[in-house]
């Protein structure tokens, strides 16, 4: 079992999530003394008898004047069988952007529901984005389950309904946790409720705990996306030429053979070097420095593979989009596109489809793709990429699509036809 797990929350605004992940910091004992002592301070001249556990989260002035989450924030927490790493998004449909940022990286995700609303437009659009991003494993936590009459009926009523709608976006049933909590109370956080009788199953962090975890869900050969080439020209090291970055997928070892894409030329690992010595062995998530046994012309951008799954360089795709600013998305606009370590220019083509979340189908041939709106488009490039489909890689099928005049970020992209509603589960199952 893996000893980190990277997760995010997501649900629609004042479903609890801030309360939730404060609620997660406060009963791992991941919070400071004078924190809570700030927290129970400012609660009190709040007039609330209880410490309001979102004000350990809500850091932003214009969040805790508003009582929302604005950005996405980062949060680390521990518990005694595995670390944490979470994405706190927001709910309001306006940062939808914040919240695929926040789930791009993530093994799980939290979806919190109001037991007193059920399952709405929010909560389908979030599913919907989960899945496009390929997301492996859902948790819904039914929260405020306090608040409403006959709950447990209420529960298998929510559940129902969502597991209708995660089977629909392709989820195995085994990779989808319900769950009834009271944030607010700590109702099955840390231990489970008395007052949820109708529920035998974990709590929330025993979840956690214990959810198997894949380091890459989709497994591919090495991709090693060269960030910056080492020539120190010293006595000691006259012919040292080293290639450094951090391995996005896959796994090396000296005496490997290679391909260096998008050039095609073949090599061999001669050496693994690091800060601390050299290694035998390096896996996805390492930074190190490759030595290969030819001079070959290899320069930033460049991605060594290993040769027998090696992807096709392209010039020319489809890819999904979520449009992440608000100037829109237009055929025929002339950006920059950064992939990995390379950045090259770009044309936006043709725009295909726009993805409706609410009714799991796709909108034919938009004229624009507006902020937030996700969309299947064709993509020119001025120098090939090196790129798995996302489907396949997460690492190496995504990036990111950048205003040359401004260099703000426009839109986040997924290499492949991984939109197409109809087909979501089935591309989530193959």
């Amino acid at each position: 079992m893996s000893d980190l797990l990277r997760l995010a929350t997501a649900g629609s605004v004042d479903d609890g999530k801030s309360t939730l992940v404060g609620r997660l910091l406060y009963d791992t004992k991941s919070v400071l003394a004078d924190q809570i002592d700030a927290v129970t301070r400012a609660s009190v001249d709040r007039g609330l008898s209880t410490p309001d556990l979102s004000l350990l989260v809500d850091g932003l002035r214009a969040e805790r004047e508003q009582g929302i989450t604005i950005d996405v924030a980062y949060r680390y927490f521990a518990t005694p069988r595995r670390s944490f790493v979470l994405a706190d998004t927001p709910g309001h449909v306006q940062y939808t952007r914040n919240t695929v940022s926040g789930a791009s990286t993530a093994q799980l995700v939290i979806l919190l529901v109001d037991a007193r609303k059920g399952v709405i437009e929010q909560t389908r659009r979030h599913a919907a984005v989960m899945a496009l991003l390929g997301v492996p494993r859902l948790v819904l936590a039914v929260n405020k389950i306090d608040l409403v009459d006959n709950p447990g009926e209420v529960f298998i009523q929510i559940c129902t309904e969502f597991t209708a709608l995660t089977t629909q976006l392709g989820w195995a049933p085994e990779n989808v946790q319900e769950i009834p909590v009271s944030a607010l109370h700590g109702d099955n956080i840390a231990s489970p409720s008395d007052r949820t009788p109708y529920y035998s199953g974990p709590t929330l962090i025993e979840h956690l705990e214990s959810v198997p975890v894949d380091a890459e869900p989709h497994n591919v050969g090495l991709r090693f996306p060269v960030q910056y080439v080492i020539r120190p020209r010293t006595a000691e090291h006259p012919d040292y030429r080293g290639y450094a970055g951090q391995i996005a997928a896959g796994e090396v070892r000296p005496g490997d053979e290679v391909l260096v894409l998008p050039a095609g030329i073949r090599s061999t690992i001669a050496k693994i070097d690091t800060m601390d010595g050299e290694l035998d062995h390096a896996e996805a998530g390492r930074s190190v420095t490759l030595l290969l046994t030819d001079d070959i012309d290899i320069s930033r951008g460049d991605v060594i593979t290993s040769p027998g799954d090696a992807p096709e360089p392209i010039s020319e795709f489809e890819a999904t989009v979520c449009v992440l600013a608000d100037k829109a998305l237009r055929p025929g606009a002339r950006l920059l596109l950064k992939h990995g370590t390379h950045t090259t220019q770009a044309i936006v083509g043709s725009l295909i489809e726009r993805f409706n979340e609410q009714e799991l189908r796709a909108d034919p041939a938009p004229e624009t793709l507006a902020l937030n709106d996700i969309g299947r488009v064709q993509i020119r490039v001025a120098s090939p990429i090196v790129a798995d489909d996302y489907a396949i890689n997460r690492h190496t099928g995504s990036f990111l699509l950048i205003d040359p005049a401004s260099g703000n970020t426009l839109a986040a992209g997924l290499v492949g036809d991984v939109l197409s509603a109809v087909e979501i589960g089935e591309r989530r199952n193959s």
